[in-house]
């Protein structure tokens, strides 16, 4: 197995809005504003290479909306998906499955493209199963009037309209060891219902892709949950569980949002569990 880390672009978004009823001038010191009370935001996928297959988890934004759509989010740096896999010698045809944590646009956009005559939509992967599961499907296809925005429908309809969509089995509790994909997967239900966390047995070490559950290195207290979470209380508690595993197992956590810290580990300390190492994916995905 070979892992690659794809940044699919870097955006910003609104720190109060990051980090709830926390103020800003606590999370400012972790993640320090602009002028327009913007931090930075990475889209840092990851690509698995095992075997036959070619799995990329996420695909950010994608280039098919609006100027005004992009306007909101404040673009910044010169990556996207398909310089980051040409890096690595990879197109996106070769990708045989796309793990998607959830559908919200800025984790599944790059899954659809406009087709050749801009009339309509068709899949950015042509030789990919899109895989998610039964219930955040429902969640997302169903929106409620919270989630709306950040489900948008030809980000989501045309993967089963292709005949590409695949479900994750559901656990019976909330880790799903061995799925079809390979890898274990966390189940968590604060930020949006059935989000996945896929956790990845690599040579001597376990990845875990962090996604929603841990946006920044600023998140690790338990109390600093986005504003953008359907439950924080849930999320809260889903944090304490997985931190905690995390700094008894020595997890590596690979951050999807945090444009400046890529991967960490954590350790128990009196103030709860807190960073321990900060490492770039070339020292680990070697």
């Amino acid at each position: 197995m070979t892992l690659y880390p794809i940044n699919a672009g870097n955006f910003k978004l609104d720190g109060g809005a990051m980090f709830g009823v926390v103020p800003k001038s606590i999370w400012n010191r972790t993640n320090p504003a602009d002028a327009n009370n913007m931090i930075d935001i990475a889209s840092r996928c990851l690509l698995i290479e095992d075997g036959n297959r070619l799995i990329l988890i996420d695909n950010g934004m994608g280039n098919k909306q609006s100027d005004k759509f992009f306007g909101y989010y404040h673009m910044w740096g010169n990556f996207s998906l398909d310089s980051s896999l040409k890096q690595y010698g990879f197109h996106r045809d070769d990708i045989t499955d796309v793990f998607l944590t959830h559908l919200h646009f800025d984790h599944c956009g790059g899954s659809i493209q406009w087709n050749k005559d801009k009339t309509g939509y068709e899949t950015a992967f042509k030789n990919a199963h899109f895989w998610t599961n039964e219930n955040h499907w429902q969640w997302a296809t169903q929106p409620n009037r919270r989630e709306k925005a950040s489900f948008l429908k030809e980000n989501i309809l045309p993967m089963e309209e292709s005949g590409q969509l695949k479900f994750t089995a559901l656990p019976e509790h909330d880790m799903l060891k061995n799925s079809a994909l390979g890898f274990d997967i966390f189940f968590a239900n604060g930020h949006t219902e059935k989000q996945m966390i896929p956790i990845i047995k690599y040579q001597d070490k376990t990845i875990a892709f962090m996604a929603d559950l841990l946006p920044t290195v600023g998140h690790l207290p338990l109390p600093y949950v986005m504003g953008y979470d359907t439950r924080p209380l849930l999320t809260m508690d889903e944090k304490e569980k997985f931190l905690n595993m995390a700094a008894d197992n020595n997890l590596y956590l690979f951050l999807e949002h945090d444009a400046h810290n890529e991967i960490i580990t954590l350790q128990h300390t009196e103030k709860g569990v807190r960073l321990k190492n900060t490492f770039k994916t070339q020292d680990i995905f070697n």
